[in-house]
């Protein structure tokens, strides 16, 4: 299938990835607003910094988990990170348009949930400490935020790969996803500011204009997510029986396997 087909029967799909990365980032600015901003009462009632990044990893990882196996996130898949197309596209389970327009979604998607958010609060998510959500090296410098977003992001696709190849848990990898996301915001974050996706770190970088460390955020992740799919084929976790879709739900099309849903329910159209 060509670009101009694929863009004509695929669309939905596409628009449902911007949407779900879109909503993510939206959430995400709410949430560090709320916990970091000096001119809400949380920041100032939760002195803790690691508690506050516990409940912005629970929020967050919540938010995950409700896109993931929403109505558009089933049928989309919800891979809204351009490292986890590449991967499911490396295992063969992504045609390359599909690929490359649901990569382009995630982009805009993410960009635009983070300009809605500076629209809304202004220089209050601007400027320090919330600085646009950007993901930043920590004090351990550019090296160690690299290694440890390549293993973040190892650990998240091994884990995917993990429960959509064992019979009775591939409808629990989104769970699995949202668990991984809210243990990383708590733990990794003063690492490398935790992003394991490119879409996400651009769409801070480009409303910040703040290029400096964008390359971390680009090569790591995807790095890992691919290394992550060939560890899996020696542990024999790269056959993906769920396609290529987080929760793979019988009442949505797959424009990734082709599987049809009934035609005699109105949810099926």
């Amino acid at each position: 299938m060509g670009p101009l087909q694929s863009l004509r029967h695929h669309w939905p799909e596409y628009l449902m990835e911007a949407w779900g990365l879109g909503m993510f980032m939206v959430s995400a600015g709410l949430v560090v607003m709320l916990m970091e901003s000096a001119t809400f009462p949380l920041h100032r009632t939760i002195a803790d910094a690691g508690l506050r990044r516990a409940m912005i990893g629970i929020a967050m990882g919540l938010t995950a988990i409700g896109i993931i196996y929403s109505p558009w996130g089933k049928q989309s898949g919800a891979h809204l990170n351009p490292a986890v197309t590449l991967a499911f596209f490396r295992l063969g389970k992504v045609a390359a348009w599909d690929m490359l327009f649901y990569i382009a979604a995630q982009f805009i998607g993410g960009t635009l949930g983070v300009l809605l958010v500076w629209g809304l609060f202004g220089d209050g998510f601007a400027q320090p400490p919330v600085n646009y959500m950007a993901t930043l090296p920590g004090a351990g410098g550019y090296w160690l935020a690299f290694a440890a977003e390549l293993l973040i992001s190892l650990a998240l696709m091994l884990t995917v790969l993990f429960f959509m190849n064992r019979r009775g848990l591939e409808h629990m990898a989104g769970l699995a996803v949202g668990a991984l996301v809210a243990l990383f915001i708590t733990f990794e974050m003063p690492l490398s500011g935790m992003s394991m996706n490119p879409a996400r770190s651009f769409a801070s970088a480009f409303s910040g204009g703040d290029w400096t460390y964008l390359w971390i955020y680009f090569s790591a992740p995807l790095l890992g997510m691919l290394a992550a799919v060939e560890l899996g084929r020696p542990l024999k976790l790269n056959t993906v029986r769920m396609c290529a879709k987080l929760d793979h739900a019988d009442d949505r099309r797959c424009i990734h396997c082709g599987y049809v849903p009934p035609s005699n329910s109105e949810n099926h159209k």
